[in-house]
């Protein structure tokens, strides 16, 4: 049995969603609804024995490209499938930078969703047709996606600098939240921000990015 987590903000695609893995109850079972990207992150701390999250992409609080970095890092053995009405090269991007293994389109067929699923359980990286060719071209113009992070769009806070030049330096977790006088899991809170805001998926890339555009020495 596959354990799904849906994060979808609209009621009446909600229901649709839970109406097409009904359909499939001996293969699938939702243990969870969330309405916003935070809440999905809140449900997945109180329980995170989940295989497959559907996640939308815009959803009040926090968006669930954002939600998918976040998820990626703290909640690494979830798989995220975006399911959106988005078809778009910038939000393919983004989710895939964030770390998303599939990107299915909403008016799917019920049987697509479910192989899908099964398909990344099985460790593969499903996509509607469409958004696949997308995703191709992506790849192929690899200009297009270095240029997607300028200097004005990095935005970090004093705070979160101040944690990423400790990091540069070789400090731990423990020696940043001593140096800085604050809690070692209020550490772990900024670099999650810091790696979101940067697009980065480890502390030695949030490092040379925040060295290439001059955020830190």
């Amino acid at each position: 049995m596959i354990r799904i987590a849906i994060a979808e903000d609209n009621p009446f695609l909600a229901k649709s969603i839970l109406d097409k893995i009904a359909l499939f109850k001996d293969e699938l079972i939702c243990k969870f609804h969330a309405s916003t990207g935070k809440e999905m992150i809140e449900n997945l701390e109180k329980d995170s024995n989940i295989d497959v999250i559907l996640m939308d992409i815009q959803m009040p609080e926090m968006d669930g490209i954002t939600a998918t970095e976040i998820i990626n890092l703290r909640f690494p053995r979830c798989k995220v499938m975006m399911l959106t009405v988005l078809d778009d090269d910038d939000h393919i991007f983004k989710a895939i930078q964030a770390g998303a293994n599939g990107y299915l389109l909403k008016d799917e067929t019920p049987q697509m969703l479910l192989n899908s699923i099964v398909g990344l359980m099985e460790g593969g990286a499903s996509m509607s047709a469409g958004i696949a060719l997308k995703a191709l071209k992506l790849l192929r113009n690899p200009i297009k996606i270095n240029e997607k992070i300028t200097e004005e769009e990095i935005n970090l806070s004093s705070r979160e600098i101040d944690v990423l030049t400790h990091l540069s330096k070789g400090f731990g977790y423990k020696q940043i939240a001593e140096s800085l006088f604050i809690a070692p899991t209020t550490v772990r809170k900024h670099i999650e921000n810091i790696y979101v805001k940067l697009q980065v998926h480890s502390k030695i890339e949030a490092i040379q990015k925040a060295q290439k555009h001059r955020i830190i020495e």
